[in-house]
Formats: structure tokens, C-alpha cells, sequence
């Protein structure tokens, strides 16, 4: 489906100098999709771009702090320049900061806050003219499977992630008879750096950038190519809550089956874990 669905289309995408973000765009340009790609990092955003095929489909590459409203805004006006429409945006850009909520401090919850929940919003706002251009826009939203589940030292991660659930699923009552889709995805543990460029506080300072990539790693299994699949065949479906991995529907389940009670769960998941 996917082959057929974007084949000649346009899309968006922030966070794309590595990562899903990467696989993602990788996916597109492979079945001729026009891309806008941005990231705050310049090395990583041309990698990207390096490991497209141009011949099948334009890219074009922006520098774009993602937690900035104005280069938000600048961004979507160069892309409106570019093009009157586009068929899809995927706001996948995000950050992580660990720490128990008692040693975390107000600058980095803000300074993530400001990239995973106000980097979607303004990114929404920037680009919905253009999906509403299209004849059937996909608006994909980033979330997490912690945007269903609250784990300790994930305060400010948690935060961000329930606010993108909110806001998509908002946009999914206010767009639901329209030519708008909108799509939130609550990937588990997908092997990307995340880890490795977290800023964290407290206890979790203690381990090196290594260590916790070492760590994450050893729960994230699905790969950003497997992730990217998985999200471009269900948003062109227009699915509405797209899970990605077996440990996203595991926690899923937890919550309904323990509403109040899955933490327990999933302290003892983390403990299985640590212990291999």
C-alpha cells in the first residue's frame, strides 16, 4: 500500500537527521515522494540527504530548531513558497531528559517541553494550510508509548508526551468529517540515539551517554526502518492510533487491564531487564 499511496505525493518532516525521522524519509523518497526535511543538526540532516536517490523525488534540507516557534514559522513559510500543498506532515522531532521530578531542573523540562509538545503544535499550525490544500492531508503526531504510561525519572518526557495524545486526539474530534487525517503513533523502544543525547539530572547523571544508550538498547528492539513501515502504512490507512512494537500494545494492554495499577508491572519489567 505504501508504494501506491505515496508514490508522487508530498510530505514534511521534522527531525530527519536520523533516527525514524531518517527511515521515514528514506521510505518516501524511495516511491518518489517530494520531501521537506529539517533538523537542528546540519552533519546529520545531509546524511540524510546523502542516502536519498534524488532522481526519483526532490529533497529539500532546512536547518530548524525545533523548539523555536519562529524557525517553525520561517520553515513553513519557505516550504508554502515552495509548493501550494503538501499530502502529509509527520512531527516526529524530539528530545529525552531523565531525573526524578525532585532534581530536574526548570530549564531542561522547558527546553524539552518546547521540542516534543510546542514543537507539534507550532509545526501543526505552520503546515495545516498546506494539508488542507491537499486533497487529503495526513497530519502524523509523534507521541510515545508514554504518552499512555507514567514511568519515574520520565516527568518531563511523560508531560510532553501526554499533551501530543491530547492535542492529536483533539484535532481528531475537530477534523473527523473532514479531508484532514490525523494520525498519533505511540512507538515503544526504537533503537535510535535518543538515549545517547538525553540530558538527564540526579541518580540518572550518574550513568555516561554510553551507558544509557547501552541500556536503552537492550529494551529497544524495533529498528527505525521497521518503525517507519509500520507508521507509513497505518497513517495511509488514516489509522488513528498507531502502535509500533510488540512492547507498545504490551504496555497498551497494561493500562486498560490495570488502569491504576500497571506501574507495578512495569517496574518489574524494568528489574527483568537491568538483571540480563
Amino acid at each position: 500500500m505504501l508504494a501506491s499511496y505515496f508514490a508522487g505525493k508530498k510530505a514534511v518532516i521534522t527531525g530527519a537527521g536520523d533516527g525514524i525521522g531518517r527511515a521515514l524519509a528514506q521510505q518516501l523518497n524511495a516511491v518518489g515522494c517530494e520531501l521537506w526535511l529539517c533538523d537542528i543538526n546540519p552533519d546529520r540532516l545531509d546524511a540524510t540527504r546523502a542516502s536519498l536517490d534524488l532522481s526519483k523525488a526532490a529533497a529539500h534540507t532546512h536547518i530548524v530548531d525545533c523548539g523555536n516557534q519562529e524557525a517553525i514559522v520561517n520553515w513553513g513559510r519557505v516550504v508554502a513558497a515552495d509548493t501550494h500543498s503538501v499530502d502529509a506532515v509527520f512531527n516526529n522531532a524530539g528530545v529525552a531528559y531523565a531525573a526524578p521530578f525532585t532534581d530536574a531542573s526548570e530549564e531542561s523540562f522547558q527546553w524539552l517541553m518546547a521540542i516534543n509538545f510546542w514543537g507539534v503544535v507550532w509545526s501543526t499550525r505552520a503546515f495545516l494550510p498546506l494539508l488542507q490544500a491537499a486533497p487529503v492531508g495526513h497530519l502524523v503526531n509523534i507521541s510515545s508509548i508514554f504518552g499512555m504510561i507514567g514511568v519515574a525519572g520520565q516527568s518531563a518526557y511523560n508531560s510532553a508526551k501526554f499533551a501530543v495524545r491530547g492535542f492529536t486526539e483533539a484535532l481528531q474530534a475537530e477534523y473527523r468529517n473532514s479531508s484532514i487525517k490525523v494520525s498519533c503513533v505511540h512507538p515503544g523502544g526504537v533503537a535510535t540515539n535518543i538515549a545517547r543525547r538525553a540530558r538527564a539530572d540526579g541518580d540518572w547523571a550518574l550513568n555516561t551517554a554510553d551507558e544509557r544508550d547501552a541500556q536503552f538498547r537492550q529494551v529497544a528492539k524495533t529498528t527505525p526502518e521497521k518503525a517507519a513501515t509500520i507508521i507509513l502504512r497505518q497513517s495511509a490507512a488514516s489509522t488513528p492510533r498507531i502502535f509500533v512494537g510488540w512492547d507498545a500494545r504490551i504496555m497498551h494492554w497494561l493500562t486498560k487491564v490495570f488502569p491504576t495499577s500497571y506501574h507495578y508491572f512495569i517496574e518489574r519489567l524494568g528489574q527483568n531487564s537491568e538483571s540480563k
